[in-house]
Order: structure tokens, then C-alpha cells, then sequence
């Protein structure tokens, strides 16, 4: 048997990380139950992260790149109009086939409300830069217009909310949505 080393280990703790938080938050998910789903003690894990806040930080870290990237391999080569339902599609069609990618960035928001409450602006700043890593990655696809960028992003939020409600694709409150990003099916649950 091949033993993985520090950086593959981290690696598989960072996606573990992922899938506990997304279904249980950061204040519901135990390190311990992400050590457990990738076999490694606690100890082990924290010479891996200083701690649970870094782990977490490090799972909503990868979420918002593989979101970024998502958009940036969609809308490559592409602008304006091509770009923004290409960007759609591919986000939609992320969503629909991993959805702990959506849930883990719903409790990364949730996340960061609740440590600005509590006076931990650190968390936030790190989410914040990453998340105009992302507005930056759309924005230039959709000739660099603060508005067409905005709604994109809004439609998204919309999206991601409608998404975690569970409103069928076939509701109506999917009607004003970008056709792309409504394909019938697409958003249903798998």
C-alpha cells in the first residue's frame, strides 16, 4: 500500500471538509467527523490546519475556485452574450451534479454573517477576496460592464437560493431566469 503524503492528505481532508460542511455548517460539523471520513486521527489532522477555522477556510477556499474555474473554462474564448450562458450552463450544470458544491457555499455565507457578528472579520476578509476573484473571472467574458456582471452574479444568488429551497425546475419562479441556466431537468435533483 502507497502512503499518501502530507500535501495528498491535505488534499483529501480539504474535500472531506467540504462534504461535512456543507451538510452540517461550521459550527455543526465536528473536526472529528471530518478526520473520521478521511481516516486519519484528530491529532493528525491538526498538523495538517493550526485548527477547525482553518480547515473550514481552506474548504470554502476550494469551493469558490472550482467555482471560478467552472467559469473560466466556460466562458474561454468566448464574450458578451456567448460567454454569460456558457457561464450559466456549466454553473447549473455543477450544481445539479454536485450539490455539495452549492450547499458548502451556502454555509460559507452563513459562515461569514455569523463570524462578522461576532467580530471576526478575518474569515470574511479571506471569503470576500476570494469571491472578487470570481466577480473578476466573469467580468472581463462580459465586456468588463459593471451591470451585466452584477445581475449575473445576482441571477446566480437567485439560482443558488431557488436551488437549496428545492423549487422544481418546472416552477414558476424559475420564468425569469436565463434560459441556460433553466434547462428543464437540469436543476433536478439526481
Amino acid at each position: 500500500m502507497v502512503r499518501m503524503s502530507a500535501e495528498e492528505r491535505r488534499e483529501s481532508v480539504i474535500r472531506a471538509a467540504m462534504s461535512e460542511f456543507a451538510r452540517g455548517g461550521y459550527y455543526g460539523t465536528s473536526t472529528e467527523a471530518i478526520a473520521k471520513r478521511v481516516g486519519v486521527s484528530q491529532p493528525y489532522l491538526f498538523r495538517l490546519f493550526p485548527g477547525k477555522k482553518a480547515i473550514f477556510l481552506a474548504a470554502a477556499e476550494r469551493c469558490t475556485e472550482d467555482t471560478r474555474r467552472t467559469f473560466e473554462e466556460a466562458a474561454k474564448g468566448l464574450e458578451g452574450e456567448e460567454a454569460l450562458h456558457a457561464m450559466a450552463d456549466a454553473y447549473t450544470k455543477v450544481i445539479a451534479e454536485q450539490p455539495e458544491r452549492l450547499l458548502m457555499q451556502m454555509q460559507v455565507y452563513v459562515a461569514v454573517g455569523a463570524a462578522e457578528e461576532a467580530g471576526d472579520h478575518e474569515f470574511g476578509e479571506a471569503v470576500r477576496a476570494g469571491w472578487m476573484r470570481l466577480w473578476d473571472t466573469v467580468h472581463l467574458p462580459l465586456g468588463a460592464d459593471l451591470g451585466e456582471t452584477a445581475t449575473f452574479m445576482a441571477y446566480g444568488m437567485l439560482i443558488n437560493c431557488l436551488v437549496s429551497m428545492g423549487f422544481p425546475p418546472e416552477h414558476r419562479v424559475w420564468e425569469g431566469v436565463y434560459p441556460s441556466a433553466r434547462t428543464k431537468g437540469r436543476l433536478e435533483k439526481g
